[in-house]
This record gives structure tokens, C-alpha cells and sequence, in this order.
């Protein structure tokens, strides 16, 4: 009897080793495809044979990894999880910054600011309809699907979770929405657009309203300008620079929510406890501040040829698309984080109605936006 007492720790520490040692295998060779991707797009690397090494891991699937891992392992390194999670998508945000220009976004989405504008808080009002009136969804997860949604899918969600203190299960269960149908309008979209005989700018600036991320964006463009090349010959437009330039002036909103939020959130315990009851705009973090000041950065004085010379310009954009860039994909790896940090039974306590809240929001915001636009835009 006292042979098996000591040996069930021994077998448990052995258990525990094994957990810790396929979790380091599988950040390693995350972090190293995720460098890999990197490298490849800055420098422009081929890797013939072995491209498929650099592409395949994607946001998705680095929450699904590293969800399967906590099924399969429970949790491992639940505190460096959890410091990861959290810092990782802060320095990321900041690194996001470098790839915005203000400039550029307001001149090229000065036709739709306005409806950009009521889109914006349309859409966080909807979703706070949807997710605490109707639903009784979680403060948090609520308002994370709904800046999502408003903005810029997995890049809002990651800027303003850290600000309302989000646990790792709402942002999980956010992100996982947002990601999936994400994928749906991808593949659906150009094919509805196709169907209702939408000119180019009409599509572009329905993908770039009612699609959460940028890729996703600018993957349905690019779909339905090889759906029709003559049109968009015809037109003179191509639904994919549309779209883009649309969603780049609704991401800069990062900044107008993620100041905005902590006074929504003014009377959440998280965040005044975390502020020891300072007045909201006290609390907005300090990673936004860089962020907002990465923007400016980028805009005045990298991509100001007439302040630092064309040389210096050029270096300066390669400089911000890479730290950008570089983000990016950090994003991608703390998604792992987040996702091995999960448990059943946090699933089973968030349920069915995020869901639910998501698909409500999404389609509620691709109709009206796909009515006006149809009704007002040539």
C-alpha cells in the first residue's frame, strides 16, 4: 500500500513533464513557422517544395491547436499562458499601429465616413441589444463580439480584451465566432454579390462593412474581381482596392473604441478595481497610448518624404510594413495561448448564445448594410 502511495506521485510528476514537453514542442514549432512566414513575405523567400511550411498556419487554426491541447492535456503552464496571452497581444497591437496611415485612411474612405461612423456605434448598439437584452450574454464576451464585428474582427477584439479585463474563455469564445464566420462570407459573399448583379464599388464597400477581418476583406474582393474582369474594366474599379481602403479607415476606430471603452465599462469591478476608481479616462491602458502613438509615428514622420527624403521614406515604409507584419503573426501565436488555456468547463459555463449573439449581429449588419447600399450607392 505504501509502494502505491508513492508511486502515484511519481506517475503523476511524469504525466506533467510529458504535458510541459509536448507543449514546448508544439510553441516551438508554431513560433517557428510563424517566423518562417514572416521571413518569407519581408524578404521575399521562396521555399519551393517546402512553401506549404510557411502558409498554413493561420489564426484559426492556432486556436483550435492550442483549444485541442487543453482537451487533450489540460492545462500546462497555466500562469505563463496567461502572461502571454495577455502581453503578447498588447506588444502586438502596438506593432499594428506601424501599418496604419492616417492620412491615407481619410482620404481614401472620405466618401463613406459618415456611414462608416453610424456603422460603427449602429453596429456596438445592435450587438448590446442582441447580447444583454435579448440573449443575457456576458458583459464581455458580448461587447468583444460586437467591437469585432464593428471594426476589425480578431485585431479590435485583441485591442480592447486586455482594456475590460476579458478572461481568457470570452476572448476565446469571441475570436472563435468571429473567425468562423469570417470564413462563411469569404466563400459566400462574392457569390451573393454575383447574384444581385453589384457593381464593383457596390461589393467592395459591402465586404468592407459587413466582413470582420481585413483578410477576409480583402480575400472577397479579390474573388470578385476574378469573378468579373470585364466589369471591372468597364467600371474602372476594382472591388478589391475599395474594400481595402473602406476597412483601413475602419480599422483607425481601434483607437475611438478602445478609448471610448473604458468608460463603457466605468462601472465594471475589473476595471475599477484594476484602477483603484480613477475616472475612465484614466484607464486606458498604457499599450493603446503606444499604439495611437505608433500611428502618428508611422504617418508624420516615416512616411513624410518631405520631412526625412524619399530614401529615408522608402526605408521608413519597409521598416513599418515589417514591424506590422511581424505583429501580425504574433497575434497568430498568442491565439495558442488563449486557446490552451481553455477548459470544458468554461465552454459549458459561456454555452450556446455567444453564437447566437455573433450570427444575429453579423447577418443584422450585412442586410441593412447590403439594403443601403444597393438603394444609394451606383
Amino acid at each position: 500500500m505504501l509502494r502505491h502511495e508513492h508511486d502515484y506521485p511519481t506517475q503523476e510528476t511524469k504525466r506533467m513533464k510529458r504535458n510541459e514537453y509536448c507543449y514546448i514542442a508544439i510553441v516551438v514549432i508554431l513560433g517557428f513557422s510563424l517566423l518562417l512566414d514572416f521571413a518569407t513575405e519581408t524578404f521575399h523567400l521562396t521555399m519551393a517544395s517546402a512553401n506549404w511550411m510557411t502558409h498554413w498556419l493561420t489564426s484559426p487554426i492556432a486556436l483550435s491547436i492550442g483549444f485541442v491541447f487543453a482537451l487533450i492535456f489540460g492545462k500546462t503552464f497555466d500562469a505563463f499562458n496567461t502572461l502571454m496571452s495577455k502581453k503578447m497581444l498588447q506588444y502586438s497591437v502596438i506593432g499594428l499601429g506601424f501599418g496604419m496611415n492616417v492620412n491615407q485612411a481619410i482620404a481614401s474612405g472620405s466618401e463613406g465616413m459618415l456611414f462608416t461612423i453610424v456603422s460603427v456605434f449602429g453596429t456596438l448598439g445592435l450587438g448590446w441589444v442582441y447580447g444583454r437584452r435579448f440573449l443575457r450574454v456576458d458583459s464581455q464576451t458580448s461587447y468583444l463580439l460586437s467591437a469585432g464585428t464593428a471594426i476589425c474582427g480578431g485585431s479590435a477584439i485583441a485591442a480592447v480584451g486586455p482594456i475590460i479585463k476579458a478572461k481568457a474563455e470570452s476572448m476565446s469564445v469571441a475570436l472563435g465566432v468571429v473567425f468562423m464566420l469570417n470564413a462563411v462570407a469569404l466563400f459566400v459573399f462574392p457569390y451573393i454579390g454575383d447574384a444581385l448583379g453589384m457593381s464593383m464599388k457596390q461589393f467592395g464597400m459591402w465586404a468592407a462593412i459587413a466582413i470582420h477581418d481585413t483578410s477576409s476583406v480583402v480575400g472577397a474582393g479579390a474573388a470578385y474581381d476574378q469573378m468579373h474582369p470585364t466589369l471591372m474594366a468597364q467600371q474602372g474599379v476594382s472591388a478589391l482596392e475599395v474594400a481595402t481602403t473602406i476597412k483601413l479607415t475602419r480599422a483607425l476606430w481601434i483607437v475611438a473604441i478602445a478609448l471610448l471603452t473604458p468608460w463603457f465599462f466605468r462601472n465594471s469591478a475589473a476595471v475599477k478595481g484594476a484602477s483603484n476608481n480613477k475616472p475612465w479616462y484614466k484607464c486606458i491602458p498604457r499599450f493603446i497610448v503606444w499604439f495611437i502613438i505608433a500611428i502618428l509615428f508611422n504617418t508624420y514622420i516615416l512616411s513624410n518624404t518631405s520631412l526625412i527624403g524619399e530614401n529615408l521614406s522608402l526605408v521608413g515604409t519597409h521598416f513599418s510594413k515589417a514591424v506590422s507584419g511581424l505583429a501580425k503573426h504574433f497575434i497568430t501565436l498568442s491565439l495558442f495561448f488563449i486557446g490552451a488555456s481553455l477548459t470544458l468547463d468554461k465552454l459549458r459555463h459561456v454555452g450556446i448564445r455567444p453564437l447566437l449573439q455573433g450570427i444575429l449581429l453579423w447577418g443584422s449588419i450585412s442586410l441593412i448594410s447590403l439594403v443601403y447600399i444597393l438603394g444609394v450607392v451606383a
